[in-house]
């Protein structure tokens, strides 16, 4: 049975570019930066993270298999310090959205370096 989500695979057009992103800005940890053969991944995740974003070559990803869906997945992150997360963000020049009242509570979307969207939840 599975019993949790271990990794998502993000495709990127610059992996150093995206893993400084993550990193730098966003505070993630590298946990793994595998080179094996032709092929190259970096494992990213906030610190303690269950589960972690693998980036890959898209390139290199297409032509290994010219089949795969290489957008970019929908991840939603969880705070719980909201407010201070959106202010940072916006301070450190990254592309934000508006934030959105839902019944589930409040949310915002931001853009990587690559303009990849993902969003933001407040989780108390």
């Amino acid at each position: 049975m599975i019993n949790k989500i271990g990794q998502v695979m993000l495709y990127v057009n610059n992996q150093e570019a995206s893993r400084d992103f993550w990193t730098e800005k966003l505070g993630f940890e590298v946990i793994a930066d595998v080179t094996n053969g032709p092929m190259r991944w970096i494992e990213i995740a906030p610190k303690g993270a269950a589960t972690s974003i693998v980036l890959h070559s898209k390139d290199f990803v297409a032509q290994m298999n010219p089949e795969m869906n290489l957008g970019t997945p929908s991840i939603m992150y969880f705070t719980d310090h909201f407010e201070e997360l959106y202010s940072d963000l916006k301070n450190k020049n990254i592309k934000v959205g508006d934030v959105m009242a839902l019944p589930s509570g409040r949310v915002f979307n931001f853009a990587d370096n690559e303009d990849n969207y993902f969003a933001i939840s407040e989780k108390k």
